[in-house]
């Protein structure tokens, strides 16, 4: 067959797409980019439109929140949300990455007390300061550090200030410890290891790391590629969770059919609620998500908006359940 014949062929065979709405919850497997997940799922859905909601390393697993449609509108959301994470720590090494993967520098011996490890672990309870780690995805002049530690370049890192909400050692079987972290955003939970390891003398780094928690959202409500990959379409739709999921821990305003109309238009209005810094924004019953807002000296004013095909989209949605 001439090379030309297949063409037709080939294009019957092309999946359409669809609008799909909504965030789901993927627990993300060990060795996958964040961006090959991503694109796994929505292969699966059918999706025309979708995008994660920041980098969770391919050698951690756990919670990867994914939003398609009109949900992607709000995934800085979860970008600036605190974060949860167990983390599995090695005593006594230090590696040149800070984790499993690189190799050893140094070995010392561990001759830690419970209350040496608290106390250790207390010493980065909350703002401290961090320098990214250079085997991380952080850019400078257009590349990520990774690049530059593999080519064995080494470039000057500013250190930036995080907050440690809570530390939990939650096992220790030798040398290794388990601890869940409570964290803001932008903390690296290799260099918290590798800093403790020195308040301890000993050294240590990251064997294992799991995202538990982002915002509102956690692991407990999370499916695994493989159970999704198991499901029918209609049961993998069953999964999403609505478009305003990442916002579900913000203070709500409800709106009247007149001015709804007015603040998906971008118009600001005059309301007698406090002022907020961040809050979900809805319609008359049914209520329908209209986007996120602020309240600054009585006035109402839009941040993000979801389109009005959007919001009937949702409606229509609603109306089907």
């Amino acid at each position: 067959m001439h090379a030309e014949g297949l063409v037709p062929s080939l294009v019957r065979q092309k999946v359409p797409r669809r609008a799909v709405h909504g965030v789901l919850l993927l627990d993300k497997p060990l060795g996958l980019s964040s961006n090959d997940a991503l694109q796994k799922v929505k292969r699966l859905l059918r999706a025309e439109k979708a995008g994660h909601t920041g980098t969770l390393d391919p050698l951690a697993t756990g919670l990867l929140p994914l939003c398609f449609g009109a949900a992607t509108k709000f995934s800085q959301v979860s970008l600036e949300a605190d974060k949860t994470y167990r983390a599995t720590v090695r005593l006594g090494v230090r590696t040149s990455t800070g984790d499993a993967e690189g190799e050893v520098l140094q070995e010392r011996p561990v001759a830690v007390t419970p209350q040496q490890l608290l106390q250790a672990c207390m010493q980065f309870m909350g703002p401290i300061q961090q320098v990214p780690p250079m085997h991380s995805a952080l850019k400078r002049d257009g590349k990520a550090l990774y690049e530059y530690a593999r080519a064995g370049i080494e470039v000057e890192r500013e250190p930036r200030t995080v907050t440690i909400f809570s530390i939990e050692v939650l096992s220790w079987q030798g040398a290794s410890i388990e601890i869940e972290v409570r964290c803001s955003k932008g903390t690296y939970i290799r260099t918290l290891a590798e800093d403790i390891g020195e308040a301890l003398g000993c050294g240590a780094h990251l064997t294992a790391l799991r995202r538990t928690g982002s915002g509102p959202v956690g692991l407990g409500d999370a499916y695994t590629l493989a159970q999704l990959e198991a499901m029918s379409e209609a049961e993998r739709d069953a999964c999403l969770q609505p478009v305003d999921a990442l916002l579900a821990d913000w203070p709500v305003l409800r709106l009247e059919a007149e001015d709804a109309g007015r603040f998906l238009s971008g118009m600001r209005r005059r309301t007698a609620h406090a002022d907020a810094e961040r809050l979900r924004v809805y319609g008359p019953q049914p209520a329908a998500f209209l986007g996120s807002g602020s309240v600054k000296a009585g006035e109402l004013i839009s941040t993000r908006l979801l389109s009005p095909l959007e919001v009937q989209g949702l409606l229509n949605a609603q109306a089907s359940q």
